[in-house]
Order: structure tokens, then C-alpha cells, then sequence
């Protein structure tokens, strides 16, 4: 499905309008000239989160740390909650969880943006002097890159940018599609004395990061050959590339070059609306990067988190060495909703990204900072289940709540046969088939959030494990599809993910952070990351519950589950 150029952009989703058919749901992107401009009277607190960044009111590129303060840049529509009269957001924070809205950093003025300012990254040159590269719509709809530089670079927080008159430093070029051609990446330095940096685009059905090369960051070149293509994978939206050490969780600087390290590529597919990475290497003579030969190329490859995530963008936080991701959760209900809400649009929380021991996929988890927001907490231990049991975990917040449990496995005798018919099915099509519902051998098990008194709505996030030949896979689903009693206007899939665990000790871990219309879950300490957007009807604010559960025939033990209530932040943009 080829979505029109004005609707494929970086953190766009105005409505999602999903079609039943035999292979699963196919998304249609709409938007509404009527709509977004009409300002929000008031704003709707159900199902607003508390502790995920958001604005206080209306439709929700570059983050940065830059003198002691953490920058996030993202699209924003000023005057409405649904996709329209995009600007350049920011908001500041010390400390990633406490944030303050700033005045906008970009905003649609010059004849190379007049029609749009487009997503980017921001880079800080030697010197400690940050730029910011991004798209513009020019006066002729076409797609080019521009640049921006603070007007005070002594203003820690920022406040002011400016955009030159000798922009854009990137036109698309002849050979280049200019309504596919979009999203600059953080760019780096070599040794050659040149930066370099990337932008996504398409040729026909080939998706293509395209590289350029610059000495002053002014006069950009593209090389002869892109740095990376695949065929018949669409346009590639906001494409990330950095390296990340071989061994140990320090994060690394973009241009770094130490010669122990791989390189992560990640791309925003905009034919599936996900987000794919590989694990590879850069050849820094050719400027090819190559992935791996067991790293898949493509939507049958790796993802960030397997739920409701998309358009991420990573940076190196200087501060603590480390490199944090950030991504989009956009809106599952109508664009109606949305503007009845007043708001549509959540950024997930700040992850921690490293390469694992086997250096075949990262793991991701949540920033230390959110553990300042902890509170009430309770403490579950040796807890069995036995097959249909579930247990309720009371004491805490469980609309808003950090939940961290370790599941224990007596035996794996009893998992089920993997169907050799599963085997074309996808992750999230064998969850929708196979639900938390479905009785198994080992699983499903796991917890039942934002659920009803009487479960008449409960979202489950659970491990299902199955026997292959002489091994055993683990299926993690997210599954909405029982998340609320509405049944008009939602998107509610069975989101779900393999995850590549030992099960030699018989233990798995699962980590949830439940905001009232967010479940976002990180399994076997980050291996594999669903978020989730769900819209309960009853299991709202103090009456909504959380349990343990087992719907498996094989006994589970819980063997310890830590549960806190979190609090709001100090300041969110208030």
C-alpha cells in the first residue's frame, strides 16, 4: 500500500482506520484540513497518561544533550489533536523524566520550508556548538534538507534557533525521487576530515538511506552508491545509524571508530508502520554498511519493541556514556476520539540500548532516572499457579504502576508441539490465534493489567513456550484485543514477539509499566519490548486491578514480583 507523500512523515499516524482481510489488518493513514486547527476547550484526563512525556494538549524529532540539559525536538500540531500545522516542539528536562515546554525551536517561515518542517537530528560540532539538519517542504513541494543553529549557543536550554538563508545544503538531485526523501540522520565524523550523514528515501519499491558527505557541513556530496538498499521494502523513514560496543552496556558516540564495535541500521518501514533494525558492519573506505549474515534484512528482521512504536531516534547521552532510545506511541482509537480527548500521542520512556553477550540483537530498558518516580510498593514470593488460577496484586496504583516479575518453571515436559502450519505465521498472527485465553501445556502465563474487578477488560502481557524439534521457543504477546468493553473506532491487536532466551534455569522475567492507556512490557530483561495502546472503559483509574495469572496446565511460580505505584512528575510540561 503506497501512502500519499503528505502523509508519510516522521511521527505521522492522524487516524488509523483498520481493515479485517485473510493475512491480518492493513492500515490506511487519513487526514482532516476541517479538524486541525480546532484548539482543545478542554482536555480530557481519562486515559491520559501520567509519567510517558506528553504535551498538555493537542497532536504530538531530535533529541540531544547539550551543557547539562536534555533537548527533545518533536512534531507538534500547536493548534489541534490531530496531524496538522506541524511545528518543531521542544522541551527540556536535567534528567529525562522531568520536562518543561519551551517555545518552538522550527516552524514553517522560509521559501526552502514554507510547506513544512519535517523531521531531523540534531549534532553537536566540535567546539560544543549544536545544528540541527531537517527536512523541509519547499515552495515547490519538494522535499529538501536544511539546517538550523541556535541564536545564543550560551543558552543551555536553547531557546532560540535560526534558520540561514543559504538553505537548503541538500537538494534531492536529478536521479533522486524529491517526495521521497526525508529525515536526516545524527551525523558523524571520520577521519578523512569529512562528516558524513543519511537520508531515507525510495526508488520505486526499493527502500534506500541515501550517504553525503560534507567537509564544513554547509556543501554536502552524495556518494556514488547508498549506503544501504533493499528491494521491494518501500520508502525508509527516519533512519538510525551508530555504532554500539561489542562487549559491555557503555553507550558510544556516533563517530566513534575504535575498531570494537558493530553498527546498528534502523529504518521506519512506511508500508508496516514498525520499526526494523540489523546488526552489521560499516566498511569505512567504501562507506557500505553490511549487515551480518544472521542478521534478517527487512520486516521479517528484528524490531525495536513488537507493539504500538514507531519513528524512534537514538542519541548518546555524554552525561552517563550511554545510548538512549526514544520512540512514538501513536493513538489506536479514531481521529473523533482524539479530538474529543484534546490530545492524541505519547513518547515512550527513555530506553537504555546495548548489544547483548551474543551480539546478535540489543536489549533495551527503561532509563534509571524513572526509578525516582517509585512509590507504594508491594512484594509478591513463591507464589504457584496452578492451571486457571490468577492472583491479584493489590496495595499499589495499578493504573499507573512499574511492575517487575520472575516467573519460575518446574519442568518444560509439558510444552506444546510447535505446528509445523505456524511456521508463516508471524508472531503477532500466532498470538491472535492462540490468545491468553487458550489453555496450554507451559502457558500462557504472566500478569492481567489494567483489567476490571470482574475481568470483563483486562490487557494481557504473557509468555507461551513451545517445544520445536530439540529446542523451545518463547512467544510474548501484548494482546488488546479484551482491553475494553468500546467497541467502535479502536485498533486492538494481539502484538507479539519470539524471544531469544535460555530457558536452562526454567526462569523468565517480565517488566511492565502501566500507564492508563499505556502497557509497555520489556521480557527476559529487554530481549524483546511490547508497547501497547489500549482505552479500558471500566478498569480506569481506582478501579482498575492487576493479577498474575496462569491459564496452563503445567504449575507456574511467581517466584518473585515487585509492584510500585508510580508517581506523576514534578513538572511535564506544565
Amino acid at each position: 500500500m503506497e501512502v500519499p507523500k503528505f502523509l508519510s512523515i516522521f511521527m505521522l499516524i492522524a487516524y488509523l482506520w483498520v481493515i479485517s482481510n485473510n493475512n491480518g489488518v492493513e492500515a490506511s493513514h487519513k487526514i482532516y484540513p476541517k479538524f486541525q486547527s480546532l484548539a482543545a476547550v478542554k482536555v480530557k484526563q481519562l486515559h491520559r497518561t501520567a509519567f510517558h512525556f506528553q504535551p498538555p494538549k493537542h497532536w504530538i524529532n531530535g533529541p540531544m544533550y547539550y551543557k547539562g540539559v536534555y533537548h527533545l525536538f518533536y512534531q507538534y500540531n500547536p493548534k489541534g489533536a490531530v496531524w496538522g500545522n506541524i511545528v518543531w516542539a521542544h522541551s527540556v528536562s536535567k534528567d529525562l523524566i522531568n520536562w518543561e515546554a519551551l517555545e518552538p525551536a522550527l516552524y514553517p517561515s522560509k521559501p526552502f520550508d514554507i510547506n513544512g518542517c519535517w523531521s531531523g537530528s540534531a549534532t553537536v560540532l566540535p567546539g560544543n556548538k549544536p545544528i540541527i539538519l531537517y527536512t523541509g517542504i519547499d515552495y515547490k513541494e519538494r522535499q529538501v534538507q536544511n539546517y538550523a543553529v541556535p541564536a545564543n549557543p550560551s543558552d543551555p536550554y536553547l531557546r532560540k534557533w535560526i534558520k540561514p538563508d543559504n538553505n537548503p545544503v541538500v537538494f534531492p538531485g536529478p536521479d533522486v525521487n524529491a517526495s521521497a526523501f526525508r529525515d536526516p540522520t545524527t551525523a558523524w565524523w571520520s577521519n578523512d576530515g569529512h562528516w558524513r550523514m543519511l537520508v531515507g528515501s525510495r526508488r520505486k519499491h526499493r527502500g534506500i538511506a541515501y550517504l553525503y558527505r560534507s567537509r564544513d557541513f554547509m556543501k554536502w556530496t552524495k556518494a556514488k552508491q547508498p549506503i544501504h538498499s533493499l528491494a521491494n521494502t518501500g520508502m525508509w523513514e527516519c533512519p538510525d545509524f551508530y555504532p554500539v560496543s561489542i562487549s559491555g552496556k557503555n553507550g558510544l558516540d556516533t563517530s566513534f571508530a575504535g575498531g570494537n564495535e558493530k553498527y546498528v541500521f534502523k529504518v521506519s518501514l512506511d508500508l508496516t508502520r514498525y520499526d526494523y533494525y540489523t546488526i552489521g558492519t560499516y566498511n569505512r573506505d567504501k562507506d557500505r554498511y553490511v549487515p551480518d549474515k544472521d542478521s534478517v534484512d527487512g520486516w521479517r528482521g528484528l524490531r525495536y519493541d513488537y507493539g504500538n512504536f514507531y519513528a524512534s531516534k537514538t542519541f548518546f547521552d555524554s552525561r552517563k556514556n550511554r545510548r538512549i532510545l526514544w520512540g512514538w506511541a501513536n493513538e489506536s482509537d479514531s481521529t473523533f476520539d482524539d479530538m474529543a480527548k484534546g490530545w492524541a500521542g505519547v513518547q515512550t520512556i527513555p530506553r537504555e540500548v546495548w548489544l547483548d553477550g551474543g551480539t546478535k540483537q540489543l536489549l533495551q530498558w527503561p532509563i534509571e532516572e524513572l526509578e525516582t518516580l517509585r512509590g507504594k510498593n508491594v512484594h509478591i514470593s513463591n507464589q504457584e499457579l496452578k492451571k486457571g488460577h490468577h492472583v491479584e496484586v493489590k496495595g499499589v496504583t495499578a493504573a499507573q504502576a512499574d511492575v517487575e516479575v520472575t516467573f519460575k518453571l518446574p519442568s518444560l515436559d509439558k510444552a506444546d508441539k510447535f505446528d509445523p502450519s505456524w511456521k508463516n505465521l508471524d508472531a503477532e498472527h500466532l498470538c491472535g490465534k492462540i490468545g491468553s485465553k487458550v489453555q496450554g501445556g507451559v502457558g500462557p502465563f504472566g500478569l492481567l493489567t489494567l483489567a476490571s474487578k470482574n475481568l470483563e477488560e483486562f490487557t494481557p502481557v504473557f509468555f507461551r513456550i513451545f517445544k520445536d524439534g530439540h529446542k523451545h521457543l518463547v512467544l510474548m504477546c501484548s494482546d488488546a484485543s479484551s482491553s475494553t468493553l468500546k467497541t467502535e473506532g479502536l485498533y486492538k491487536p494481539s502484538f507479539a514477539g519470539f524471544v531469544n532466551v535460555d530457558l536452562s534455569d526454567k526462569r523468565l522475567s517480565l517488566r511492565s509499566l502501566i500507564d492508563h492507556s499505556v502497557v509497555e512490557s520489556f521480557g527476559a530483561g529487554g530481549k524483546t519490548c511490547i508497547t501497547s495502546r489500549v482505552y479500558p472503559t471500566l478498569a480506569v483509574f481506582d478501579d482498575a486491578h492487576m493479577y498474575a495469572f496462569n491459564n496452563g496446565t503445567e504449575t507456574v511460580t511467581v517466584e518473585k514480583l515487585n509492584a510500585w505505584s508510580m508517581k506523576k512528575p514534578a513538572k511535564m510540561n506544565s
